[in-house]
């Protein structure tokens, strides 16, 4: 049974790290979009603010169904869909800037490009896929490094694009940049294909294997959790335990508050301290890598310490830096808040990632 299956944990947690960062590419481009269109097709700030919205809106809802449906299929094929459809997003915007814009877009463009950016969004929605994924890759006692790895560096893509994109709109303008950030989704889209692999049980039963057998054998090659049921099933099963709905409110404070704080830091820089825009976003930048990347060292210690010991260690540092920036009125120590803010953000979304597998096994896309 061992020869009919491919891959290893190594190479699970791999694809579906470059499959996640690749799923960011299509988003960073929006600010600027909504930024150039505004006047050109003549938006209300309403228009402005749902335009932004949308890709990171369908990216969000898309998550549940997806991530759900990883529990029938493993997670190759909805990686591939999500990426697929992103694709085709990026690929309008594309052509309708390279050949419209700016002089030949009327108004009655705007829902095509909202249309656009919702499908660019999918590729948001491969996060919880990816997660998923590495779940029934990994034994439920190496979850924590395993997906505080896949998070921290997959969720690097934000803070590169963003320090990336002035660069690109200032060489090849909006419609090249779309182009660039088009080429790399695709070949990253390719890669995945080549590198992604579901996890041993899900190749078993797509081989036609039962699925009593499949478990058997793949337990026998060191795969622990399991999904329980359909689709459906999975959602049900999921929402009928408490522990669900607490580890989505944490998650909604730290994922949430990590996105809002992205966007809301350099407002705070400019308007709190005056500092310059280069200065605050650059602030702005540095906490969203610090925030990716200590969720590999905090997938580590929700290891050693426990899932729910580091999440109460780090909610309290989260909220000792909420506290001292709120307050402060000095520079230095605003800067120091920042820190703390995105160690604890960063830290508790891994001491999540450990607890969702270790609470729910049998649904872990659910």
């Amino acid at each position: 049974m061992k020869q009919t299956t491919k891959g290893t944990p190594a190479r699970g947690l791999t694809g579906a790290t470059l499959g996640f960062f690749i799923g960011f590419a299509a988003v960073s481009l929006f600010g600027p979009t909504a930024k150039s269109l505004r006047g050109i097709l003549e938006l209300s700030p309403l228009e402005v603010g749902l335009l932004v919205a949308a890709p990171s809106l369908s990216g969000s809802l898309l998550r549940i169904p997806f991530s759900a449906w990883v529990d029938t299929t493993g997670g190759r094929k909805p990686f591939l869909v999500l990426l697929l459809l992103s694709i085709v997003g990026m690929a309008g915007l594309f052509f309708t800037l390279h050949f419209y814009y700016p002089e030949r877009m009327p108004r009655s463009f705007y829902p095509l490009i909202l249309f656009l950016g919702v499908l660019c969004g999918c590729g948001i929605a491969t996060f919880s896929v990816g997660i998923s994924q590495v779940a029934y890759w990994y034994p439920k006692d190496r979850h924590g490094t395993a997906l505080g790895t896949y998070a921290g560096i997959g969720n690097l893509a934000p803070g590169i694009f963003t320090l990336l994109l002035p660069f690109a709109l200032v060489s090849m303008g909006l419609p090249g940049s779309y182009l660039a950030w088009l080429a790399f989704l695709v070949v990253g889209t390719v890669l995945y294909a080549v590198v992604g692999r579901n996890a041993w049980y899900f190749q078993m039963v797509a081989r036609g294997v039962s699925a009593e057998k499949a478990k058997e054998a793949s337990q026998t090659l060191g795969q622990e959790i399991f999904p329980a049921g359909n689709l459906v099933e999975s959602l049900v099963f999921s929402a009928k335990i408490w522990k669900t709905w607490a580890l989505v409110v944490v998650y909604f404070t730290t994922f949430g508050g990590f996105i809002a704080l992205t966007a809301w830091l350099p407002v705070y820089w400019v308007s709190f301290h005056s500092v310059s825009l280069v200065a605050a976003g650059t602030l702005a930048g540095v906490y969203s890598i610090i925030t990716s990347l200590v969720r590999v060292g905090g997938g580590y210690l929700s290891d050693r310490l426990g899932g729910e010991t580091t999440g109460i260690l780090s909610l309290g540092t989260m909220l000792a830096g909420a506290i001292l920036m709120t307050f402060s009125g000095n520079f230095g120590l605003s800067v120091a808040a920042e820190v703390l803010l995105a160690i604890g953000m960063g830290v508790t979304n891994a001491a999540v990632f450990k607890l969702v597998a270790q609470e729910v096994p049998e649904a872990v896309g659910g």
